[in-house]
């Protein structure tokens, strides 16, 4: 398939640049994939929708305030930085702007030197290996001297950075936030288990690669970034328990989808594990273990719409798209939700 498969028109004035005040007012389009009908309905309708028995899969990860300004050691000259990866040691995958200016051996100050950075090496996709040298604690010092890195197409400065945080974060380590988790409040989580709705957290550290533009035309030839992801023996358990009692499992956002995805076996069982995933759903993919699905309005011709395309259907999702549009509902990060069953 090509990428051009996946593409469609959206007017710019229906990507959202801020939150809505309450996270579950969000507006809801819940999709058949089976027979393509489309309905409309509010986040917090969910509570209607999911069953007793039913497994609800979030990803606890957390976003890092992981952009970064430095200045190039001599001279001064500005690097922007964003931590995509930590590969442990003290050394982060990274990606600079300008690229060509910090080849391997650049030194880079942040904070005045309260952060020190040497670049160790170039990587193929022109990522950079950076060693940071401190004293301290490193996420305390990035949460003073970090920024929020918020998505390209979002302009708007966020007032509150919790906002790009799920109420469920708990395990830093992302550079770009589960969205469709920013729709869920803990109130809602709580009816959830009241109604006997069963709660299940993997970690996938979110980076760029799940972003990243699709550059070949045949996607086949598309190569995914690797995240790290984890998946306790709790949550295995939890997930397997729901599917033996009939029950369906449920991933809120498409993270939390990969990730059962990247673990389950041929008879959609979870087993606890931890590692690297690169793991790229596409139409023709079959799903192992997930019923249902919870997730935003992606951008055209990207992994995420291939992956919810795989899903649903493509005809059905690019229907679906263009009924969102025509009812003028909010897209990407801070937009509005989709449940596909």
């Amino acid at each position: 398939m090509n990428k051009s498969d996946f593409s469609f028109f959206l007017p710019q004035e229906l990507i959202a640049q801020v939150p809505l005040e309450k996270r579950d007012a969000s507006r809801l389009l819940t999709l058949d994939r089976k027979t393509g009908e489309v309905r409309h309905r509010i986040f917090s309708d969910l509570i209607s929708l999911l069953r007793p028995g039913d497994c609800l899969v979030l990803n606890d990860s957390r976003v890092i305030p992981a952009r970064l300004m430095g200045e190039r050691q001599p001279g001064g000259a500005a690097v922007e930085t964003l931590l995509l990866v930590d590969r442990g040691g003290g050394v982060w995958e990274c990606l600079t702007r300008p690229g060509r200016k910090t080849p391997p051996g650049t030194r880079i100050s942040y904070g005045g030197g309260l952060l020190e950075g040497e670049v160790t090496d170039a990587l193929p996709d022109g990522n950079k290996l950076i060693r940071f040298h401190y004293e301290g604690i490193f996420l305390e010092i990035l949460s003073q001297l970090g920024e929020m890195p918020l998505p390209p197409y979002i302009r708007e400065k966020l007032s509150d950075p919790e906002r790009y945080q799920t109420v469920y974060s708990r395990e830093p380590g992302s550079a770009a936030a589960p969205t469709a988790g920013l729709h869920f409040t803990k109130e809602l989580l709580g009816k959830f288990e009241a109604n006997g709705v069963k709660l299940a957290y993997v970690t996938l550290h979110v980076g760029l690669g799940t972003f990243r533009p699709v550059k070949e035309n045949s996607i086949e030839d598309h190569k995914m970034h690797s995240e790290y992801y984890v998946i306790d023996e709790k949550t295995a358990a939890t997930i397997n328990s729901a599917r033996e009692g009939g029950g369906r499992v449920i991933c809120g956002g498409t993270t939390a989808c990969r990730t059962i995805e990247t673990v389950a076996d041929e008879s959609g069982a979870i087993r606890p594990s931890s590692g690297w995933t690169d793991i790229f759903i596409y139409p023709g993919y079959r799903f192992k273990a997930v019923d249902a699905l919870i997730t935003n309005f992606h951008l055209p011709e990207s992994t995420l719409i291939m992956l919810v395309s795989a899903f649903a259907g493509r005809e059905h999702i690019l229907n679906a798209y263009q009924e969102a549009i025509k009812e003028r509902y909010r897209f990407f990060s801070f937009g509005d939700a989709m449940l596909i069953v």
